[in-house]
This record gives C-alpha cells, sequence and structure tokens, in this order.
C-alpha cells in the first residue's frame, strides 16, 4: 500500500498554502467544541456581531462581516431557526427589520466564544504567548490594510 507523497516545500513555504491550511486546522479544532451548542464558526461570528452594540438589519450585518446578502440571510435563517436571534420591524423605520438575539442567543454566544477560543489557543499551542499576540497582530494589520 502507497502513502501519499509529501507535499514539497515549494508548495508548503508559500503564504496562501500557509493560511488556508490553517483555517483548515482551525475548523477541524472548533467544530467539535461548537457542536454541542449547535452552531457553527459562522453562525457565532453572526450572533457575536448582532450582540455588539446598536441594532442593525441583516443587510448592516452583511457588510460589515464582508458576506454577500444571499449569505447572510441563509445564515440568519438558520439562527432564527434555532431561536437565537428574531427579526423585527425596526421602530424608527417601519422599512427596515433589525435582526437581534434573543436571551437563548446570548447565552449560547457566551458558550460558543469560549470554546472558540479554546480552538484557537490548542492552534497556536506551538507558539509562545508572544509569538501567538504577534501573529494575531500581524495578521489583523494585513487583513485591514487600506
Amino acid at each position: 500500500m502507497s502513502s501519499a507523497p509529501e507535499t514539497p516545500a515549494v508548495v508548503t513555504r508559500r503564504l496562501g498554502y500557509l493560511l488556508k491550511h490553517a483555517q483548515l486546522r482551525l475548523a477541524e479544532l472548533q467544530e467539535p467544541l461548537l457542536a454541542p451548542h449547535g452552531v457553527t464558526g459562522r453562525q457565532v461570528a453572526v450572533l457575536a456581531l448582532l450582540a455588539d452594540g446598536e441594532p442593525q438589519s441583516q443587510q448592516e450585518a452583511a457588510a460589515r462581516l464582508g458576506v454577500d446578502r444571499t449569505t447572510m440571510v441563509q445564515l440568519v435563517d438558520e439562527l432564527e431557526d434555532k431561536a437565537l436571534v428574531r427579526r423585527q420591524v425596526d421602530p424608527a423605520d417601519r422599512r427596515r427589520r433589525i435582526v437581534t438575539p434573543t436571551e437563548e442567543g446570548l447565552r449560547v454566544l457566551t458558550a460558543a466564544t469560549e470554546a472558540s477560543e479554546e480552538a484557537e489557543r490548542r492552534l497556536l499551542g506551538p507558539l509562545g504567548g508572544r509569538e501567538a499576540d504577534g501573529l494575531r497582530e500581524a495578521l489583523w494589520a494585513v487583513v485591514h490594510q487600506r
């Protein structure tokens, strides 16, 4: 029985390869930790955004997360089906519908955030604290450069 050949360093040292596989590894670590809470990493991101600050519409949330409207509708539908968010008419503008977390949504968000943070600790375990912080800061700077 032959095993797959090892991917050469000319590929595995490339930034795109490393970023992709780091994300895949994080998802692999995160998924079983989030499963008991009944949410995915993307759903946690939406809940966190909706719980942060002023009520917002699906369209505003989609823009802030950088996802397309169709994906946001699907994510909010999933969260609403789980009774973690509710859509309601904005009292200040009856044409606008805002999405807010329910009490259960806030409870799940707290637990899922702890689970996500544990997955990140496991992913960054091989790094020292300063290296992990430095990696986060470097990635933040790259992502937010304008």
